[in-house]
C-alpha cells in the first residue's frame, strides 16, 4: 500500500520547530502577538482601592502590567507588577475578569487578566514603596473616587469587578451581548 504522506524523519519543521528552539528562536510565524497584562485589585479594610499616578502615562491605573514572554501565567505577573511597583506581595486572589482589548491603529489591543487580590491590613499598605521610575504616587482612595480617577478602559474593568461576583469576560470593558 502507497501512501500520500511525507515519510516521517523525526525532524520538527514549521510553528513545532520554532516552539521546540524556544523563546530565544524569536517570534512565533503565524501566531498572533498579542499583548497580555495583568492587574490587581487590593483593598483597606474600609473597602477603599489602591490606586497608582504612573510616571509614563496620563491618569490613574490599578497595580499591574505586561506578562513575561518567558512563559510567566497571569497570576504571577500580576504578583510580579505588585510586588515591583509597590513592593507589596499578594500571595492570594480570585480572577475577577478578563478583558479583550482590541487592536487600533498604533496600538496591538490585547488580553488584560484582573484579579481580586482582597484586602491587605494597615501595616502591609504602610509599607508601599512605589517604584520611582514607573510610579509617581499611590492614594488609596474610596470605590467612587477611584472609579473617576482611572483611566477609561481600566475604569470599566474595575467597575465591572466591583459590581458583581464575577469573573466576568469583556470587549472593550464592556460586557458582551450573548455572554453570561
Amino acid at each position: 500500500m502507497t501512501s500520500d504522506l511525507p515519510e516521517a524523519t523525526g525532524e520538527l519543521t514549521g510553528v513545532a520547530a520554532e516552539l521546540a528552539a524556544g523563546p530565544a528562536a524569536g517570534a512565533l510565524t503565524g501566531v498572533p502577538g498579542i499583548p497580555v497584562s495583568a492587574g490587581a485589585l487590593i483593598f483597606d479594610r474600609k473597602g477603599r482601592l489602591l490606586i497608582l499616578k504612573p510616571t509614563y502615562k496620563s491618569g490613574w491605573t490599578i497595580p499591574g502590567g505586561v506578562m513575561e514572554a518567558d512563559g510567566e501565567s497571569p497570576w504571577r505577573a500580576c504578583q510580579r507588577e505588585v510586588r515591583e511597583e509597590c513592593g507589596l506581595a499578594v500571595s492570594t486572589g480570585r480572577l475577577a475578569c478578563v478583558d479583550f482589548r482590541p487592536p487600533r491603529p498604533g496600538r496591538p489591543g490585547g488580553i488584560r487578566f484582573l484579579f481580586d487580590c482582597g484586602v491587605l491590613d494597615d501595616a502591609a499598605l504602610g509599607a508601599i514603596v512605589v517604584q520611582p521610575e514607573e510610579i509617581a504616587r499611590y492614594r488609596i482612595a474610596r470605590q467612587d473616587a477611584a472609579l473617576r480617577l482611572l483611566r477609561g478602559p481600566i475604569r470599566r474593568r474595575v467597575r465591572a469587578a466591583l459590581a458583581g461576583s464575577g469573573p466576568f469576560y469583556l470587549e472593550g470593558g464592556r460586557p458582551v451581548v450573548g455572554l453570561r
